[in-house]
């Protein structure tokens, strides 16, 4: 299957509210439609995760991530900056699933500049959800040879894409930037 082939499917089972197995620009991720409670809903299922613990919403730009949360000039340059990939916690979400917002109101963004996961953003016109592929508590996987067939078996649609990488991929830096413009490191 080519890469067009896959992005296009992987669309198609977005758009329908389904859940998918996908590369990310850090380690292998489950996604829907950051926008749809009831895929957001069975991402928590499939991870066995509570519901209490957001997960990130990753997009291709910075217009998308001003969509759906407040964007500082100060956070906006974390969105963007090169080099390793960051997720920025935001305040203000809006737009998306509310499983995905935190108690204080605020939502996990990274923009993705890897190729196959900026573009499956672009084409299915959501935001998508990006969590590790793996069960709650549990190792991220960061080659697709890693993920637990519990995982494989729960999603709609596994991605062909980069499934021959082999990982070595770490999650993302997290930082917290709050209304004040305070910046504080989550995860380095």
């Amino acid at each position: 299957m080519s890469t067009e082939q896959d992005l296009q499917q992987a669309c198609e089972a977005i758009k329908e509210g389904k859940v998918i197995l996908y590369p990310t620009d850090t380690v292998w991720g489950i996604g829907c439609d950051a926008t749809d409670r009831k895929a957001v809903r069975r991402v928590y299922e499939i991870k066995r995760r509570v519901d209490t613990k957001a997960m990130l919403v990753l997009t291709h730009s910075i217009d998308v991530a001003k969509m759906i949360a407040s964007v500082s000039p100060e956070a906006e340059s974390l969105l963007l900056a090169s080099g390793r990939p960051t997720t920025v916690v935001l305040p203000d979400a809006c737009g998306i699933a509310p499983e995905l917002v935190a108690d204080d109101g605020s939502v996990g963004v990274r923009i993705t500049s890897e190729a196959f996961s900026s573009e499956l953003c672009r084409l299915s016109g959501v935001p998508l959800v990006s969590t590790s592929a793996n069960i709650s508590g549990a190792p991220s996987a960061a080659a697709f040879d890693e993920i637990d067939d519990i995982i494989k078996n729960s999603v709609d649609y596994i991605c062909v894409t980069r499934r021959d990488d082999s990982g070595g991929a770490l999650p993302s830096r997290v930082v917290k930037v709050d209304v004040d413009n305070s910046i504080k490191v989550l995860r380095d």
